[in-house]
């Protein structure tokens, strides 16, 4: 048994500095991706989310300032991601729908869309969801399950180590807020999982037990999403499923205790668990999050990006492509022995472009840093800001270093 996150949409767990945040929780793999046995310690997670993808994809290649690991992408070719368990679910009243928001996205540098859930925060439209929900995305849209209508929606900052991101639509006001429990969560209440189950845009609810209040799991590392720890999770007898993510796990009261996050793969209902944030959690993020003040573990706006799709070397992903870029046979001589990030591929117009950085180049150095790996360029990336200006050192296809001092510009993806 497998455990999957329950985002439609690829998975992802934080998405890299350099090349993409992949999210936790549910997100956006296809479920059938998922293949890796449970751990006895801690179990191992596959991420169950669920997307719509072409080409070899992968979260935000660009060289965005997230967390996590690096590479090409949760898969190449297209996947429905749809689940082959026997799910019991049934469609959600409109008690269960209350507050609650199906979220859709974009992932042009992709090719791929994906879906998920959100929690009403406010009337005027701040939104909680999983960060894996949105990562990477290029455009993000809520629908109000209740009213059916659909806003614009900006990702106001994200934290990629709990998997929580804080949402605003444009011009929203007079919605409808989900209920927050206001008292204590015992081992053996009866929750109900609501979500957008398989990304139909139709909320379901998946009625179970709580059998722990604390659990630690591992999500499985699916392409370019790294296994990842959670721990403190609600664990239920629910079935969540792809498109659950974000969604919010309700006690008998109707209120909100918890954000779907993950769940066990089986293929009956009796061997499917679901695993949420506790609700309190959540907010404590959201918190820190509306201070507009950053953290280690929180982001507030856009990252920084210089914009780039790098690998480790440049033969690790000969024949890489992204977003219609191709590196070709051969990325060129300078990587194949080098350590460093080697460049696949450059956004025209980016930092990265103008200092002269091409495909086939390898990055060895930010700052005062030295770069290794595609990995350690994402986490010399994450400690900068939009705006701020950084050296960069690399070599070229001929082996001849190069330099530039450049200005780190705003990630065009969340």
């Amino acid at each position: 048994m497998v455990k999957q996150r329950g985002g439609f949409r690829r998975v992802r767990v934080g998405l890299a500095t350099a090349v993409l945040a992949v999210g936790v929780g549910i997100g956006g793999v296809p479920a059938e991706a998922a293949t890796v046995p449970r751990t006895v310690a801690l179990g191992t997670v596959a991420l169950a989310d669920w997307s719509n993808s072409s080409g070899y994809g992968s979260g935000d290649p660009w060289g965005g300032s997230g967390q996590g690991g690096y590479g090409q992408g949760s898969g190449s070719g297209s996947g429905s991601g749809s689940s082959t368990a026997d799910v019991d679910s049934t469609t959600a009243t409109k008690a269960e729908q209350r507050g609650v928001v199906l979220i859709d996205t974009e992932l042009t540098y992709e090719g791929a869309t994906g879906a998920g859930t959100g929690i009403v925060l406010t009337s005027d439209g701040e939104i909680v969801t999983n960060y894996h929900v949105v990562e990477g995305a290029t455009s993000i849209k809520v629908t109000v399950a209740s009213t059916g209508r659909t806003y614009t929606a900006t990702v106001v900052g994200h934290s990629a180590s709990t998997d929580i991101a804080l949402l605003q639509l444009k011009d929203a006001s007079g919605l409808t807020t989900a209920t927050l429990d206001d008292d204590t969560l015992g081992s053996g209440d009866t929750v109900t999982a609501v979500g957008n189950a398989e990304g139909t845009g139709t909320l379901t609810a998946a009625k179970g037990k709580v059998s722990d209040l604390s659990t630690s799991i591992t999500t499985e590392a699916e392409g370019s999403v790294p296994a990842e720890t959670l721990k403190g999770l609600i664990e239920t007898s629910a079935d969540v499923v792809p498109g659950d993510s974000g969604g919010p796990l309700i006690d008998s009261e109707g209120e909100v205790v918890g954000l779907d996050v993950a769940a066990s793969s089986g293929t009956t209902s009796a061997t499917i668990d679901g695993y949420a944030i506790p609700i309190d959690d959540a907010i404590a993020v959201v918190k820190q999050i509306l201070t507009g003040t950053a953290t280690s573990t929180v982001q507030i706006g856009a990252r920084a990006y210089v914009g780039v799709q790098v690998t480790d070397t440049a033969t690790t992903y000969p024949n890489a492509s992204y977003g219609g870029y191709s590196t070709g046979s051969s990325a060129g001589s300078a990587g194949e022995d080098a350590s460093g990030a080697a460049v696949a591929a450059v956004v025209d117009g980016s930092p990265a472009a103008k200092a002269g950085i091409e495909a086939g180049d390898t990055i060895t150095g930010v700052g005062s840093t030295t770069i290794g790996s595609a990995s350690d360029l994402s986490t010399a990336l994450a400690k900068y800001g939009v705006g701020d200006e950084v050296k960069v050192t690399w070599t070229d296809a001929s082996g001849t270093t190069q330099h530039a001092t450049v200005t780190l510009a705003a990630s065009p993806t969340a």
